[in-house]
């Protein structure tokens, strides 16, 4: 099969092509993104992009992906609401209308977070809950990923440096927060577990995966994935 990631240079968009890349079933992968990922693999194509609501040009590309994997995200933070919007769900909706429209066959995976609400009065929680619902509303087999607090696996990592400064700072406390709030925490790994399992098996797993699924789902999923070492643990 051959997939379509946005997102490839951020965290969790790290984890997932680590795990496309490790999957024999995975024939393909290419990588729309503004900057070169820094990987090379034989299976990994990457397009360097700049606006992310036209995608004229790249009609092959998604017609011939099995699905489209949206793991392309941003801090809030010093940001207005419109400003928010356009990445989190414009953009998003954008590559869920390319894919549709090129094949409406494939899937499309979007990365959300745990509480999404459109009805929050948190800004970035009430904008992953209208995507969420703008993309169920559009796209007949979207997938919800909605993790809560991730910790970065594998090499992976914040992309802006205060998201990293923050990470080195929370990122220890995470055996403290697995045991206190199990359902609010996961990680790379699993999220990327995840998104392999829906690949291989959309038929067997809900169209929206809370954090707690995403860590069960991801234990069964890590078993599929060829990996060149033992799999990190998924939670």
């Amino acid at each position: 099969m051959r997939v379509v990631l946005f997102g490839a240079t951020g965290m969790v968009g790290h984890g997932v092509l680590t795990a496309l890349l490790e999957d024999p079933a995975v024939t393909g992968v290419t990588a729309i993104a503004r900057r070169p990922t820094g990987r090379s693999h034989p299976k990994l194509h990457e397009i360097m992009h700049a606006d992310f609501t036209d995608y004229r040009g790249l009609d092959q590309i998604f017609a011939n992906a099995h699905a489209t994997l949206f793991c392309l995200g941003t801090p809030s933070g010093g940001k207005s609401e419109a400003e928010y919007t356009r990445i989190t769900e414009d953009f998003a909706v954008a590559a869920a209308t390319e894919a549709l429209r090129n094949n409406p066959q494939s899937l499309f995976v979007y990365v959300s977070a745990n509480r999404a609400d459109s009805t929050s009065r948190t800004m970035w929680i009430r904008v992953k809950g209208r995507a969420e619902e703008t993309l169920t509303a559009l796209h007949p087999r979207v997938f919800l990923i909605r993790p809560g607090f991730i910790k970065p696996c594998r090499g992976a990592r914040p992309a802006t440096a205060l998201q990293r400064a923050v990470y080195t700072v929370i990122t220890p406390l995470y055996p403290l927060f697995k045991r206190l709030i199990p359902a609010g925490v996961t990680t790379t790994d699993a999220i990327a577990y995840t998104t392999i399992e829906v690949l291989h098996a959309p038929d067997s797993v809900p169209r929206k995966l809370g954090n707690t699924l995403i860590n069960q789902i991801s234990v069964r999923a890590a078993s599929r994935a060829s990996t060149s070492r033992p799999p990190h643990s998924a939670t």
